[in-house]
């Protein structure tokens, strides 16, 4: 890895002003951190011809891509990661953020790109930078049926996110599944429908030169494991319905017996999983085998047990989403505040009561504290930098961990020989806020 370290102090007052500035500053910020991105060749991409090499077995299998949400300390935990990436030459990994998570954290699509490449940059790693909408997901008011509004709202913040740079989306309609429905391919068809109306959209908006990556969903997260009958009949459908000469799915996310978070018990540890990667095996094969396409994905993994992660490579998943780990080791660390965690609670006893369900302390405050890091952001960012540097230390061993258990280490050949990444020029107006709240633009008020 050949990145040059921008000056730390330089860098670190850039992202501070165009997180917490003025509006004049934040736009004045986020163009600075873009042309030195552009300088440093820190540069937005999209892995869809990496993917699609795998697809076509151009590429071995024996690896899975590490997809991470950042939900909080978003500039320490990327800094952790690619100082991690960096000494390992790291090039196939993924920065991502769910529709719902840039409501609740405060992080629209164009500042999680500035924040990340700001660390990419502080850190002197570079290369193809891929940033990812994750769960870009319909709400349904009924089996089958999305929600009014839905379906624009969505459209709305794929335009966003496509201007911040998200050229990497997973476009999730599994929540539309009609499992009421008499026929697998009845089920799948909602899912089918909406997925291909948004396909259209983002291949209208993609900058010259760039095929954004698109990933699709048969199973939502946490309810029945997927099939290979679901596969088959979602990509069929799919595929049947693509207009001629326009590229699909690089990836198709599955449903394995994971949940978002892990499931937390009555004292506030964490249920053990029953996780089949067969699932993940034989829908990646088919995958490959009979429709090019780079193969399935694992969401919900980062709580379980270490010794669950070398088997993502081994069942040839193409990535792996990570996020509440990140968030456990962050929140949990003996290093951070424990008056601000408390506040944090509070916060949540005092303004998401209507979310509490039958559960004990422990079980609300820990499904619900993702909740509170946008309320923080400034508190947590300001926490005194001897906790940060400790937070940040385990982090990075957490990184190194995970990476070298999904077999990433030295990917910055593989993905440099694929992915040429295209500079979309950019003015400093195309870096002004939006002038709307977040939440409007994302839909979600939590």
């Amino acid at each position: 890895m050949k990145g040059i370290m921008v000056e730390t102090k330089k860098i670190d007052d850039l992202v501070y002003s165009a997180v917490f500035g003025s509006e004049f500053e934040k736009q004045d910020a986020r163009f600075e951190i873009w042309k030195l991105g552009k300088e440093k060749n820190v540069v937005c991409a999209s892995i869809n011809d990496f993917y699609m090499a795998r697809g076509r077995g151009g590429l071995p299998t024996d690896f899975t891509v590490p997809a991470m949400n950042l939900r909080g300390m978003t500039y320490d935990l990327a800094c952790s990661i690619f100082s991690v990436a960096k000494k390992n030459n790291v090039g196939a990994l993924i920065f991502e953020i769910a529709r719902s998570e840039m409501s609740y954290t405060d992080q629209s699509p164009l500042e999680y790109t500035t924040v990340v490449m700001a660390a990419a940059l502080r850190e002197g790693w570079s290369g193809p930078l891929f940033i990812q909408g994750d769960h870009f997901q319909a709400k349904a008011k009924e089996m089958g049926v999305p929600a009014d509004g839905e379906i624009d709202t969505i459209k709305n913040l794929i335009r966003q996110a496509v201007d911040a740079g998200f050229y990497n989306i997973d476009i999730d309609m599994s929540t539309l599944v009609d499992l009421d429905a008499e026929t697998v391919d009845a089920e799948q068809a909602p899912n089918i429908k909406y997925s291909l109306e948004f396909v259209e959209l983002v291949r209208s908006l993609q900058p010259k030169g760039v095929e954004i990556s698109l990933g699709g969903e048969i199973g939502h997260i946490g309810g029945k494991n997927s099939t290979i009958e679901d596969f088959i009949a979602y990509i069929t459908g799919f595929n049947a319905g693509l207009p001629e000469g326009m590229i699909g799915m690089s990836k198709i996310s599955v449903a394995t017996g994971t949940s978002h978070g892990g499931v937390v018990l009555a004292d506030g540890t964490l249920k053990n999983l029953d996780v089949d990667f067969s699932v993940l095996f034989e829908i990646s094969k088919a995958c490959r085998k009979n429709y090019q396409v780079g193969g399935a994905v694992q969401h919900g993994a980062s709580t379980l047990p270490d010794e669950f992660f070398s088997q993502f490579p081994k069942s040839e998943a193409i990535e792996v989403h990570l996020a509440t780990g990140f968030q456990n080791i962050q929140m949990d660390h003996q290093d951070f505040p424990k008056e601000l965690l408390e506040k944090m609670y509070r916060w949540l006893d005092e303004n998401k009561s209507s979310e509490r369900k039958d559960e004990t302390d422990e079980q609300f405050h820990y499904k619900l504290r993702k909740k509170a890091w946008g309320q923080f952001k400034k508190e947590c960012w300001d926490m005194d930098a001897s906790a940060r540097e400790s937070i940040k230390k385990t982090l990075s061993d957490r990184a190194e961990f995970l990476f070298s258990q999904l077999n990433v280490f030295n990917t910055v050949g593989m993905v440099s020989e694929l992915i040429k990444p295209v500079v979309v020029e950019k003015t400093k107006e195309d870096f002004a806020s939006w002038g709307t709240k977040l939440e409007d633009v994302v839909g979600l008020s939590d």
